[in-house]
């Protein structure tokens, strides 16, 4: 049986540098792949094609993995983000998200050990992307909500927070206000809440609940929400453990999945070779443990947490001075001795 091919979109700006560094720290705990790289981004754009290929869509379809880096998208005007493309083309209706506290990275919550899951609608709600503009004064875009949606995305988060041994779920809504469609939300949330007698189901209102996570985060266990709220809450959720640079996420389809950094493209450091590698790293780890490749996930975190503890070697928004280069030998050495040992 030959190696699992794996697609690879390195992305823009950092994406290049921190997608080689993710691949080369996969590869030294013999993880084996052959990977497949494919366009996407405003790369792509720039030689003439969509921001997203159909080239790329069909091949990812075709190998029912990917991994990803990030993509600049325009405000305001320009191309529509390959993200959005990319996840509804292939129908990667839920979007996970953990977020949970590291040793030695400093965010506003020290002491506090924070450790939860958002699970993000992916294809409905705002990003559904239908706008128009009636009158030159007015601009309308529709926000999509359908039970069909609701009801996958309900089964597939609760059967998660059963397998992974969690104990709660909360739904983030705006269902004071949004009746219809926030309330089909909710409705659909507590029917499948039914055939999961052994998980606590509640829910909360999307502003109380940005207010609940920057007072006691802890409180949380896994959160399910729609997309707009999803992507809102997710950073902030990252700020409370040290920002960005260490979050992770994967894009999860009937057929196919995409994992990916959450953070942007960041062009004023590309090329530098100062990026922090960790967010794609971790979205990396992710892939491995879907794969059925736990133990090698287990024994690359365990070197990033014994880095961060350390605290010698870190890139510059942990707090330390160390190249993206040095930062992955080292991640590389820690996993090398765990072997060892």
């Amino acid at each position: 049986m030959g190696k699992r091919k794996i697609g690879v979109i390195p992305g823009d700006g950092i994406g290049p540098e921190i997608t080689s560094a993710t691949i080369d720290i996969l590869e030294a705990v013999g993880f084996e792949a052959e990977w497949v790289y494919l366009e996407g981004g405003i790369g792509s754009v720039e030689k003439g094609h969509e921001a997203m290929p159909a080239e790329t869509i069909a091949k990812i379809k075709e190998l029912g993995i990917a991994l990803k880096g990030p993509t600049t998208t325009p405000i305001g005007k320009g191309h529509k983000s390959a993200n959005v493309i990319l996840r509804q083309a292939l129908d990667l209706f839920a979007n996970v998200r953990p977020t949970k506290t590291l040793p030695g990275v400093h965010g506003p919550f020290e002491g506090k050990h924070i450790d939860l899951i958002i699970v993000r609608e992916n294809t409905e709600d705002l990003y559904a992307g239908i706008e128009f503009q009636p009158h030159p004064d007015v601009a309308q875009s529709i926000k999509v909500i359908t039970r069909p949606g609701c009801q996958r995305l309900f089964k597939y988060a609760f059967n998660m927070v059963r397998v992974q041994g969690r104990k709660r779920m909360t739904a983030v809504h705006k269902a004071n206000i949004m009746k219809l469609t926030d309330g089909m939300f909710l409705e659909e949330f507590y029917k499948e809440a039914k055939n999961y007698p052994d998980i606590i189901a509640d829910d909360i209102i999307v502003d109380n609940c940005c207010m609940q996570l920057v007072i006691n985060p802890e409180q949380f266990d896994v959160i399910v929400t729609e997309n707009l709220y999803g992507d809102i809450i997710s950073d902030l959720c990252a700020g409370l453990v040290g920002g960005l640079g260490m979050a992770a996420s994967a894009n999860i389809g009937v057929d196919c999945a995409v994992f990916e950094a959450v953070h942007g493209s960041a062009p004023d450091i590309a090329g530098k070779g100062i990026a922090n590698p960790t967010a794609l790293l971790f979205s990396s780890l992710m892939m491995l443990r879907y794969l059925g490749e736990g133990e090698k996930a287990d024994r690359i975190l365990n070197s990033v947490l014994k880095v961060c503890t350390d605290g010698k070697i870190l890139t510059g928004d942990l707090g330390g001075k160390a190249s993206t280069e040095e930062y992955k030998r080292e991640v590389i050495r820690n996993a090398t001795e765990l072997v060892a040992k």
